[in-house]
């Protein structure tokens, strides 16, 4: 009885599994349609009369006196520290820095410093005097110091593919 029921199992599943496979002839009308409607949207397009319009030149002389105004520095992208930084080892600062890290603790801050220092940098550590999440007195690690915002800005860049977070410092 059992190997009976076994096989009607077995046979009842082997009819299900092949009953619903798809077959290639749905695929071919489907793809025949698709294939009739984009031949009639390109036949439709190329109907279209297309109109000629010739333009009609003017020639006028016009006068302009060109106004100048005065070249402001833009500082949009850099940020300036209000309580001012003191070098706590480095050769100074010029106008514009690379900021690559800030830390609370002095050693954590040379760590990062020797890094840039072994990678070719002449990287410095300046101390800040502002508070950030109620910790005053952050230790920034500057990788690079420039006297101008474009290599400044170049500089930032090349270094963001280590340091994703690197920001620009204006030292006034």
């Amino acid at each position: 009885m059992k190997k009976v029921l076994f096989f009607g199992v077995g046979l009842c599943s082997a009819l299900a599994m092949t009953s619903c496979k798809s077959s290639e002839s749905a695929y071919k009308k489907a793809y025949e349609k698709a294939k009739a409607q984009e031949m009639a949207a390109a036949n439709q397009q190329t109907e279209e009369p297309t109109a000629t319009v010739t333009p009609v030149t003017t020639t006028e002389t016009v006068t302009v006196t060109p106004v100048t105004t005065p070249v402001q520095e833009d500082h949009s992208d850099v940020r300036t520290i209000s309580g001012g930084v003191s070098v706590v080892s480095g050769t100074g600062l010029q106008a514009y820095s690379v900021v690559v890290g800030s830390f609370s603790t002095q050693a954590n801050a040379e760590g990062l410093q020797a890094t840039l220092k072994s990678q070719g940098y002449n990287a410095q550590v300046v101390k800040t005097n502002e508070t950030i999440n109620g910790i005053t007195g952050w230790f920034r690690v500057i990788a690079s110091t420039f006297a101008d915002k474009a290599s400044a800005v170049q500089s930032r860049d090349a270094l963001r593919s280590t340091y994703s977070d690197a920001w620009l410092l204006y030292n006034k």
